[in-house]
């Protein structure tokens, strides 16, 4: 169906992909050009919902030295359904520049990225499976998540680890899914609990075993949003552990093909997986441990 929305909204027939090029107002990046590739709803509507950045709640403390919990603002649900169609009708800096307003009203960036943008996200996926929107239109109101996003990890200090205590991951969508928004989300996740972190934007099995072999990676996190990518993702993940520096790299999968069907995890050759952002770093914590409580390290 053809989009309801301003004309206002970027002509996706005008975008050009450049990598690392042009830049919108405060740091926004230009859209890729993935606009063309085949809508797929499942993986639209499970983009947020499997992997949405756990919710970091905090105790303020007193002089006194007792802790007194702190009544934090909120962000409600009434916001998050007018916020939403904005991601369709205007560009991402001035997304951005209603999200420094929130920041202003004591917000922390954790609470915007768990409770405005994830549900935004996830919203937007519900959009297209209702038809109350096209798949540019859903593509571009993604993109212009993901710029803000971008410009909220810089806000968040990561929690930093030993130097002798690193822990690498690599995030990566499923080959030939071509939204990259969950793996965002869930790098961000790990990076501010101190992982060292990487993430393929694009993702193929060429580009995965190129990295794994090119630099030591404690897990690697694969999400999936249907099954109509996982057939091949066995010979894919052979692959990846046979050139991986590290001899006992751990790989953990996620999305909504996997909590549909837990059994994949098994056929597909993965080491676990985790129905959220928080558990999967429980699971990766876990599993890092378990390596080195049995070959040593």
């Amino acid at each position: 169906m053809a989009s309801t929305y301003p004309s206002n909204q970027a002509n996706p027939a005008m975008v050009h992909r450049e990598r690392g090029g042009q830049r919108l107002m405060s740091g926004m990046r230009r859209p890729p050009q993935y606009l063309h590739q085949r809508a797929d709803p499942v993986a639209l509507s499970a983009l947020i919902e499997c992997e949405v950045i756990p919710r970091l709640m905090g105790a303020r403390h007193r002089s006194a030295g007792q802790a007194i919990p702190v009544e934090m603002p909120v962000i409600s649900p009434d916001e998050v359904e007018a916020f939403t169609p904005l991601t369709l009708q205007v560009e991402a800096d001035e997304l951005l520049a209603l999200v420094e307003t929130m920041l202003a009203r004591g917000l922390t960036a954790e609470a915007l990225l768990l409770d405005l943008l994830a549900p935004a996200a996830r919203t937007l996926g519900e959009y297209w499976k209702d038809d109350r929107c096209d798949f540019v239109d859903v593509t571009m109101g993604l993109w212009r998540l993901q710029e803000v996003v971008h410009e909220l990890a810089a806000r968040v200090p990561s929690a930093g680890r030993r130097s002798n205590d690193v822990r690498r991951a690599l995030f990566a969508v499923v080959p030939g899914d071509q939204h990259s928004f969950g793996p965002l989300v869930i790098e961000q996740v790990f990076s501010r609990a101190g992982w060292d972190t990487d993430r393929l934007i694009e993702s193929t099995a060429a580009m995965l075993c190129e990295r794994l072999s090119s630099s030591w990676f404690d897990i690697a996190g694969l999400t999936g949003g249907s099954e109509c990518h996982i057939g091949a993702l066995p010979s894919v993940i052979l692959a990846m552990r046979s050139v991986s520096r590290n001899p006992h790299l751990r790989v953990l999968v996620g999305g909504a093909a996997f909590l549909e069907n837990p059994a994949l995890v098994d056929d597909v050759g993965a080491d676990g997986t985790a129905p959220d952002a928080r558990a999967a770093l429980e699971v990766a914590d876990a599993m890092v441990q378990a390596v080195a409580s049995v070959f040593g390290g």
